[in-house]
């Protein structure tokens, strides 16, 4: 193929010698003596360039395809579940627990086992002389123990001067009044009333009689009626049981403690105890 500059480069002399050669054969004397050379003429082409063609640029398109792949029928399935990291328990710090010291009562002598705090009570079972008993209770003032028979479950009260403690009597609880309870009369009722009056430092408390059938006395040195009273003496509360047989019982209360004096008053009988009735403190 030729160059398109060479091939107008060709033609443009071609037209020029054409020019010249059409020249030469008009050409004419004048004035018959001689003759005149012919003007030349020239013809000018312009180049005209041709218009840009865009040329055409191979776009390379990449397709993919995407076949399946064949999974065997019957194949299982696995699908990945997202687990839960158990986050590490807190170990509970080691908490110290408490020893309850153990307090035995060595029987001394002979002694009455009572079901409540004094001598007054119902009498429950005597103690041997050389027995061990633990200690599982005791009153404010420490005059008197609630012991059972070691492993055993049949509690009951005696002094504490007729025994020989071992351990820290004031470790004990203090369960009477409250959880050593005495046992209740399935026959008689409790009073009906009670009354007290003071005469300064002396009170003076009556009730109501509750009469008893023959043979319900646990004997006859049994007291009808005990009395508990919390009097003042010295600035201090003292507990103190009193029985009786009569309607009525006198005993000092002073003044001067921080906490009330207070009393309260049952019916005793071989069976158990009716009320109790509280004294109106005067």
């Amino acid at each position: 193929m030729l160059n398109l500059d060479h091939l107008l480069y060709r033609i443009f002399w071609s037209l020029v010698a054409l020019a010249i050669s059409a020249s030469a054969c008009q050409v004419k004397p004048e004035d018959g003596t001689g003759y005149v050379l012919p003007t030349p003429q020239f013809v000018v082409i312009t180049r005209t360039p041709l218009p840009a063609t865009p040329s055409l640029t191979p776009t390379i398109t990449r397709i993919f395809t995407v076949f399946p792949t064949d999974t065997p029928a019957g194949s299982p399935t696995y699908t990945m579940t997202p687990t839960r990291t158990p986050k590490p328990s807190k170990t509970p710090a080691n908490t110290p627990t408490s020893t309850r010291m153990v307090v035995r009562a060595h029987i001394l002598q002979q002694a009455n086992c009572r079901y409540g705090p004094g001598a007054v009570y119902l009498y429950k079972y005597g103690l041997v002389p050389g027995s061990n008993m633990d200690v599982i209770g005791r009153i404010e003032s420490g005059d008197w123990v609630y012991i059972q028979a070691i492993g055993g479950s049949n509690p009951c009260w005696v002094k504490t001067s007729l025994v020989e403690i071992t351990g820290d009597l004031t470790s004990v609880d203090i369960v009477y009044p409250g959880k050593a309870l005495l046992p209740v009369s399935p026959y008689y009722p409790p009073v009906s009333w009670v009354s007290a009056i003071r005469n300064d430092a002396l009170i003076t408390v009556s009730w109501a009689d509750v009469p008893l059938r023959p043979g319900d006395e646990e004997d006859e040195d049994m007291q009808h009626y005990v009395v508990e009273v919390w009097r003042c003496e010295g600035g201090l509360l003292y507990f103190e049981p009193i029985g009786t047989n009569n309607l009525f019982i006198s005993f000092s209360d002073q003044y001067g403690c921080a906490q009330p004096s207070h009393g309260r008053v049952y019916v005793q009988e071989k069976h158990g105890f009716a009320g109790p009735v509280e004294i109106p403190w005067p």
